[in-house]
C-alpha cells in the first residue's frame, strides 16, 4: 500500500498535537489512501470497460458516426491513457461486407463520456444493391493482368487470385468493389503479390498496391557484434526461441519461397525450421554460417520488442504478448525483407551479394516489425499518401529502434539500411531522413503529386519531418555521421529530441490516424498527440507545427 511520508518537522508537530488531532489525522490518512497511486490505478478503466463505454457511445452518436441498421462494427484496438481517457478503434461492415475506409476511433473521457471521433471517411454508405455486375472470376483475371503489368519482363508462375467483395469508401462515393489479392512467383522463384481494387459494376481498377511491405543470443551476428540471446532448452538442445518475449523464434527457410494470401490461405509455405545449437553460442559472425543471419534476426526482434514495451508499454507487436517469428535464408539471392500479417512473421532474403548483403540489419528488423504495429492500429492503406505514411512510420520507428539498442557495432543514425548495402548499390544507404532526395527518388517536401510516387519515395516527406522534429535543420554531425537538413520555407527548425519524436508519432499512429490519413491528416494527428502529451502551445506542439511547415505541409 502507498504511504505518505511526512517531512521531519511536520512529523514532530504531529506528535505534539497527536491527542488534539486524532480524528483529523484519521480523516487525512483515509483521504491520502483514497488518492494514492494504487487507488487511482484501481479506478482506471479496463479494456472491457472502455469497450462497454464505447458501445454506449455508438448507440447515442450513431448518426454522427454514419452508422445505420445496415452497418456492423467490430473492435480492432483499445488504448486507455494513464488518466483514464479511452480510445476505442473500430472496423465497419455494410450488409456484412467489409468497408474499406469505414474504420473510426471513438474518444471517451475518463468517466466514459463521449468526447469525439476520428473517421477514415465521412461518406455516408447507401448502396442500391450488393450484387456485383462483374463476376469474381472476371475480377480475378483483371487483378492477374494488373500483377503482370507491374512485372513486365518476368515470367510469373503459380499465379493465383482471391477476390473478396467489399464496400470501397476510401475513394470518393462509397461503391461496391472487388478486393483481389493476387500472388505468383517470379523467374527466380521469389514471391510477388499485389492487392487490386476493382469497381464491381464497371470493372475499372480503382487502386492497387503491393502486398509485400518492403524496406528492404550469446550470438555472433553479421552486423551488431556479439549480442545476448534468450533461448529455450529442449532436452540437451537449445532452440533459438525466446520464452521471455512471447516465444518469438527464428527459423531457416532453406532458400525456399512460399505463396500466401493475407487471408491466411497459403498454397505453399517455405519451411521455418527453428535453429538449434548444442552449446548456446550461436553463429560465427560470417555469412557462411547460416546461424549468423539468424542471430541478427532474433536480436532485431528482441530489441524491437523491448523498444515498444519499455517506451510505449506495448506488449508485443499486436499488443497481446504474442511473439512473431523470423525466417532467414528465404528465396534465391532475394533482395528483400518483408512483414506478412498472414503468418505474423518477418522474412529476410540473403541479398545478391552485389547490391545487398543479408537483409537482417537492426533498422530493417525494426522497420518490418513496425509494419505489424501499423496493421494492428491505424492500418494505413499501402497506397497514395497513406502508403507513404505507412512506410515512413516503419522508417521512423525502425530508426528509433536502432538508437534504442545503443549498440556500438551499429550505432544509431538517420540512414535507412546502411548496413545491408554493398558498394554495387551506388550509395551508402537505402534512404536518408535528413534530406530524402539524396537517394535520387524520394521527396523532400510535400506537393500535390507526392501521392503518385512509390510509397518508399513519398515516405520522404514524413521522414524529413521526423528528422527535423528530432534534430532540427542545418548542418551537424551526430554519432560521427554528417547531416545537412534543408527546409522548404527557409526556416530554422529547432529539434526536440528523438524521445519526444517517438512518443508523438506513436500516439498519433495509435490514437488519431486511420486507414485513409494523408499528410494534412498526419499534421493534425501529430499536433493532437503533442497537445495530449505536452499541452497546446507548448514548445513541443509548436515544434511539430514548424517541422511540418518546413516540409510544406501546412
Amino acid at each position: 500500500m502507498s504511504r505518505i511520508r511526512l517531512h521531519p518537522t511536520t512529523a514532530r508537530r504531529s506528535r505534539r498535537l497527536a491527542a488534539a488531532t486524532a480524528v483529523a489525522a484519521t480523516t487525512a490518512a483515509l483521504l491520502a489512501s483514497a488518492l494514492s497511486p494504487a487507488s487511482v490505478a484501481a479506478d482506471r478503466p479496463t479494456r472491457a470497460g472502455a469497450i462497454e463505454n464505447a458501445a454506449s457511445a455508438l448507440l447515442a452518436h450513431a448518426a454522427s458516426l454514419g452508422l445505420t441498421s445496415a452497418e456492423g462494427t467490430s473492435v480492432r484496438d483499445v488504448i486507455v491513457d494513464a488518466d483514464g481517457t479511452q480510445h476505442v478503434r473500430y472496423d465497419r461492415t455494410y450488409r456484412q461486407l467489409p468497408v474499406l475506409g469505414g474504420d473510426f476511433v471513438v474518444h471517451l473521457a475518463p468517466d466514459g463520456k463521449y468526447r469525439s471521433a476520428n473517421r477514415a471517411t465521412r461518406s455516408e454508405i447507401s448502396l442500391a444493391s450488393i450484387v456485383p455486375s462483374i463476376s469474381a472470376p472476371k475480377a480475378a483475371d483483371l487483378a492477374a493482368n494488373a500483377l503482370r503489368a507491374v512485372n513486365l519482363g518476368e515470367t510469373l508462375k503459380q499465379l493465383t487470385a482471391k477476390p473478396q467483395l467489399v464496400v470501397d469508401a476510401l475513394h470518393g462515393t462509397p461503391k461496391l468493389a472487388w478486393r483481389t489479392q493476387v500472388a505468383a512467383k517470379d523467374s527466380l522463384g521469389n514471391p510477388v503479390a499485389r492487392t487490386v481494387l476493382t469497381d464491381a459494376r464497371t470493372g475499372r481498377q480503382i487502386d492497387a498496391w503491393d502486398d509485400i511491405e518492403t524496406a528492404t543470443g550469446d550470438g555472433k551476428s553479421l552486423y551488431s557484434g556479439t549480442v545476448p540471446l534468450e533461448t529455450t532448452l529442449s532436452g540437451s538442445t537449445y532452440q533459438l526461441k525466446d520464452p521471455t518475449r512471447g516465444n518469438t523464434y527464428t527459423g531457416d527457410a532453406a532458400n525456399k519461397t512460399d505463396l500466401c494470401f493475407l487471408t491466411n490461405i497459403c498454397i505453399s509455405r517455405a519451411p521455418s525450421t527453428v535453429f538449434t545449437d548444442t552449446d548456446n553460442h550461436w553463429g560465427t559472425g560470417a555469412a557462411s554460417d547460416r546461424a549468423s543471419a539468424a542471430v541478427d534476426a532474433q536480436y532485431g526482434t528482441d530489441v524491437t520488442w523491448d523498444f515498444y514495451k519499455n517506451t510505449f508499454g506495448r506488449n508485443g507487436i499486436g499488443g497481446d504478448g504474442k511473439g512473431s517469428y523470423n525466417r532467414v535464408h528465404y528465396g534465391n539471392a532475394y533482395n528483400n525483407a518483408f512483414w506478412d500479417d498472414s503468418c505474423f512473421c518477418m522474412t529476410y532474403g540473403d541479398g545478391d551479394g552485389t547490391t545487398f548483403g543479408p537483409l537482417v540489419s537492426l533498422d530493417v528488423a525494426g522497420h518490418e516489425m513496425t509494419h505489424g504495429v501499423t496493421s494492428k492500429t491505424a492500418a494505413l492503406t499501402y497506397s497514395g499518401e497513406s502508403g507513404g505514411l505507412n512506410e515512413a512510420t516503419s522508417d521512423i520507428l525502425g530508426t528509433l529502434v536502432e538508437w534504442y539498442a545503443n549498440n556500438s557495432s551499429d550505432p544509431g543514425d538517420y540512414l535507412i539500411g546502411e548496413k545491408i548495402v554493398k558498394s554495387g548499390f551506388g550509395r551508402e544507404a537505402l534512404r536518408y531522413m535528413d534530406k530524402p532526395s539524396k537517394d535520387g527518388n524520394s521527396a523532400d517536401y510535400w506537393s500535390s503529386s507526392v501521392g503518385n510516387l512509390d510509397v518508399h519515395y513519398s515516405s520522404g516527406v514524413a521522414n524529413h519531418f521526423a528528422y527535423l522534429l528530432a534534430e532540427g535543420s542545418g548542418a551537424k554531425t551526430i554519432n560521427g555521421v554528417g547531416y545537412n537538413s534543408p527546409t522548404s520555407n527557409g526556416s530554422t527548425v529547432t529539434g526536440i529530441g528523438r524521445d519526444k519524436l517517438g512518443r508523438i508519432w506513436y500516439r498519433a499512429l495509435t490514437v488519431y490516424m486511420t486507414s485513409s490519413t494523408n499528410y494534412a491528416g498526419a499534421r493534425t494527428a501529430t499536433l493532437n498527440a503533442a497537445k495530449d502529451l505536452y499541452g497546446a502551445g507548448s514548445t513541443e506542439y509548436n515544434a511539430v507545427a514548424a517541422a511540418w511547415s518546413a516540409v510544406n505541409v501546412n
